[in-house]
Order: C-alpha cells, then sequence, then structure tokens
C-alpha cells in the first residue's frame, strides 16, 4: 500500500478486515493497514462479508482499473471481476509451488533452498491464475519463516509495483502455472506443530524454523510444554537416541539418529521466551532426559 501510494498511483479504496477486539480489556484494535489509511486519509472498507450487496455496489462506483490483493480472504468471483484490467494477487512463493495459506512456512520445512513471490490474476480456483511477474531469492540455512516473511515483503511490494506499471502500459506477458508442478501449502495448525524427534536432523530443524515464531515447533519434556523458536543442526556420524538431551551445560544439545539439534531459543509454557542459556539456568534438565 505503501509503495503504491509513493508512485502516486491513484487509491479509489482500501479493503481491509473490520475492527477486532483484543487484550484483556477487548478493545477493538484496527489493522495496520486501516491504521495507515487513516494516516493518509484514503477511503477504507472493512465487510464482514466479501458476497454483501452494498459491499459489490460500493466496489463497482470506484470505476477501479485494477484490484490489488495482498494477504488477504479469497475473494469471490463477483468481486475480482469488477475491475477494467481484472484482479491480481501477491503471492509467497513461486508459483504453482505451495499454493495456499501457508507458502512460506511449508518451503522452510520442505528444505527448499530459495523461494520468492509471484504476481498472478486471479481465477476463480485459489492460486492458479495466469502469472504477471516473479522474483526469487535464497532461503538461508537458519533463516526462519518470520525473516524470510520480512524479506519478501519487501521484494513483494517491488513486484507489486512492477506488475502495476506493466498492466498500465499494456505490457503485460501472461505466463499459465504449470499444474505438474503444483504442490500444496495448507494453513497450519497449532496440533500440528509438536516435533517428531524420529525424523531426521535436518527435517527436524527445517521443521523448528519453518514454524518460527508462529505457530511454533512444541515438544515435551516430561509433562512440561516447550516452544522451540530457534535451532542449530548438529550433523556428525554419531547415532543417538532420538529426542535425548545430550548437553546441558550452557547449550542445549538433543540428540536424533543421524546427529543432533542444538536448541538456541526456547520457551516454557507460560514463561519468557529465552537463549537457551538462560532457560537452563533455571529450568531443571539433565543428560539421558528425554523430549517427547
Amino acid at each position: 500500500l505503501k509503495i503504491i501510494l509513493e508512485n502516486n498511483h491513484e487509491i479509489g479504496a482500501v479493503v481491509t478486515v473490520p475492527d477486532k477486539p483484543a487484550g484483556r480489556g477487548l478493545k477493538l484494535t484496527l489493522s495496520p493497514v486501516k491504521e495507515f489509511s487513516l494516516e493518509h486519509k484514503l477511503s477504507i472498507l472493512q465487510p464482514e462479508r466479501l458476497k454483501d450487496s452494498q459491499f459489490i455496489s460500493r466496489l463497482k462506483t470506484l470505476n477501479a482499473d485494477v484490484f490489488v490483493i495482498v494477504a488477504f480472504r479469497i475473494l469471490p468471483q463477483e468481486v475480482f471481476t469488477i475491475p477494467k484490467y481484472g484482479s491480481f494477487n501477491l503471492h509467497a512463493s513461486l508459483l504453482p509451488k505451495y499454493r495456499g495459506a501457508a507458502p512460506i512456512n511449508w518451503a522452510i520445512i520442505g528444505g527448499e533452498k530459495e523461494t520468492g513471490v509471484t504476481t498472478f490474476f486471479l481465477e476463480e480456483s485459489v492460486d492458479t491464475g495466469n502469472i504477471i511477474l516473479q522474483a526469487r531469492t535464497p532461503i538461508g540455512q537458519n533463516e526462519t519463516a518470520g525473516e524470510l516473511h520480512d524479506k519478501l515483503a519487501q521484494i513483494g511490494a517491488e513486484i507489486v509495483l512492477h506488475s502495476l506499471r506493466l498492466i498500465e502500459s499494456g505490457k503485460v506477458i501472461k505466463k499459465v502455472q504449470d499444474e505438474s508442478q503444483a504442490t500444496p501449502a495448507p494453513k497450519i495448525l497449532k496440533e500440528n506443530c509438536r516435533i517428531n524427534w524420529n525424523l531426521n536432523a535436518r527435517d527436524i530443524h527445517n521443521f523448528i524454523r519453518g514454524l518460527a515464531p508462529k505457530p511454533t515447533a512444541f515438544t515435551y519434556h516430561n509433562s512440561t510444554l516447550l516452544k522451540i523458536y530457534r535451532s542449530s543442526l548438529i550433523i556428525d556420524k554419531r547415532r543417538d537416541e532420538s529426542g535425548q538431551v545430550l548437553q546441558t551445560d550452557r547449550k542445549l544439545v538433543v540428540g536424533t539418529f543421524d546427529g543432533a539439534i542444538e536448541i538456541m531459543e526456547i520457551q516454557q509454557e507460560g514463561r519468557k521466551r529465552l537463549s537457551a542459556e538462560e532457560f537452563l539456568r533455571g529450568y531443571p534438565m539433565k543428560i539421558g532426559d528425554k523430549f517427547s
């Protein structure tokens, strides 16, 4: 939104989520998009239902050339077909790979070495439309989903701007997605974030960083739930019992069948997020203990 505004495109209206109660006092909170829009005196629409007839009528009165969609709900056809030149979406993967709600998480969990962003014209089936532009970026060996998200947000803003310029100039060359390369990236539920210590060390490391900072990988030590935010991969030839604590002196190292994982940041349920060294000062754990 910021980059579109800074480059002198006329914004007829901004659509964002309704205000939501949050915190102990259940005070209504505004989305960052609404806060930015108020600050820049932009017209704001906050529909509860995307098929609401008044909302659709209001969109039609804008006479928009194009709708730009980023990190929003699935739009019904009666909405995305309104603009003269259609509607396009920014998606945080190299489509057709990782279609769905959690492309950044699944790219890291899947051990990808690179990912990127894609702009594409909306069609009825989710994340299937013709591609406008793509940009690639490497994924670091220890990069978390949160860090990659922030990097892709910057790249994505530039790609949205370039896509608008191509549409404006009539120079878009649409690329059809190769369905044979399509992979899913469904929403990740909290109950599916438990670490399976029977996996190899690299897959466990990818799982931890792919879920950080949220919804967050977790494990149990005895009956205590521990959230793991950051790890480091230790590959060697030893064969340790999966999930067994190997070191608790300043470092927290956990064995796998093909190496080990050093846990760098951890949080006991209901407590603060800490470095492993800080955590071990106040939490009783000994070599030979098991994570499950």
